[in-house]
C-alpha cells in the first residue's frame, strides 16, 4: 500500500445484552475454542498489510487480559470503551494517532464478526489504496424489504441499489477522527463509521463482501458462525 500504513481498530466494549448471557458476546467461545474476539483478531492481525491494532475495551473488562492477543506484537494499546460504539472508535483513534499519521488508513472491524475472510479484507485494501476517502465491505440486499408500522406492512421498499453494510470499514485516520468528533459535538448518533463520513458530504466506495461475514447478535448467529467454521 505505497507509503501509507494500514492500522486496525476493534471496538470490543459491548455488553451483548441481546444474547441473554453474563459474558459479553465478544468473549463467548466458538466451537474451535477461540473467543469471538480472538477469532476476529487472529484473522486480521495475521495479515501483512496491517501494521498495528488498538482494541477498545470497557473499564471493567476482565476478559481481554487473558486473551493470547493481549501480548500480540501488533497490539499497540487498548483504549477506553465509550457509551456508544462510535465513542469507543473515537477513543481508539485518539490513541492510535500517537502511532500513525493522519493520512494512514484505519480499518474498523466489529469484534463480533469472526467469520471475516482475509481475501475480502485484501480486496477492500487493494480497491481503496488510491481512494481519497475510503469505503466499506457490503453485500447486495437480495430479500424483499418491507417497512412495518404497528406490526402491519406499510409498504415494500425497492431493493435495487440497496446494500447491507459490513465491516471492516476503511478510512483515512484523520478524516474519520474529524467525522466522529463532529458527531459527538452535534450530540448525534450513528450506527457505523461510514455514516459519519457521509455526514461530512463525502462519497464512499462499496466493496463486495461474503455473506458469511455475519455479525453475531443473537444465539442463532453463534450457531451459524460455528457452521461456517466447521465447513471451512
Amino acid at each position: 500500500m505505497h507509503d501509507d500504513n494500514c492500522f486496525l481498530i476493534i471496538p470490543a466494549s459491548g455488553t451483548g445484552s441481546r444474547m441473554n448471557t453474563d459474558t459479553p458476546k465478544q468473549y463467548l467461545k466458538l466451537e474451535n475454542g477461540s473467543t469471538i474476539l480472538d477469532q476476529s483478531l487472529e484473522t486480521l492481525l495475521d495479515m501483512d498489510q496491517i501494521s498495528g491494532c488498538v482494541v477498545a475495551i470497557s473499564d471493567n473488562d476482565k476478559y481481554f487480559m487473558t486473551s493470547p492477543y493481549c501480548l500480540h506484537p501488533k497490539l499497540l494499546a487498548t483504549a477506553k470503551g465509550g457509551r456508544e460504539r462510535f465513542h469507543s472508535v473515537l477513543n481508539a483513534l485518539s490513541t492510535l494517532i500517537e502511532f500513525a499519521k493522519e493520512d494512514d488508513w484505519v480499518l474498523v472491524h466489529d469484534a463480533v464478526r469472526p467469520c471475516i475472510k482475509k481475501e475480502d479484507v485484501e480486496r477492500l485494501i487493494n480497491e481503496l489504496q488510491n481512494h481519497p476517502i475510503g469505503g466499506i465491505l457490503a453485500v447486495e440486499v437480495v430479500d424483499t424489504l418491507k417497512k412495518v408500522g404497528n406490526e402491519d406492512v406499510v409498504r415494500t421498499i425497492e431493493r435495487n441499489k440497496l446494500y447491507q453494510a459490513q465491516t471492516p470499514q476503511m478510512f483515512r485516520i484523520g478524516l474519520l477522527k474529524k467525522a466522529l468528533e463532529k458527531v459527538v459535538e452535534d450530540n448525534d448518533h450513528i450506527t457505523d463509521e461510514a455514516e459519519a463520513i457521509e455526514r461530512l458530504g463525502h462519497s464512499i466506495k462499496i466493496v463486495s463482501s461474503s455473506k458469511s461475514n455475519i455479525k453475531i447478535t443473537h444465539s442463532d448467529d453463534l450457531k451459524l458462525a460455528n457452521y461456517y467454521f466447521n465447513k471451512s
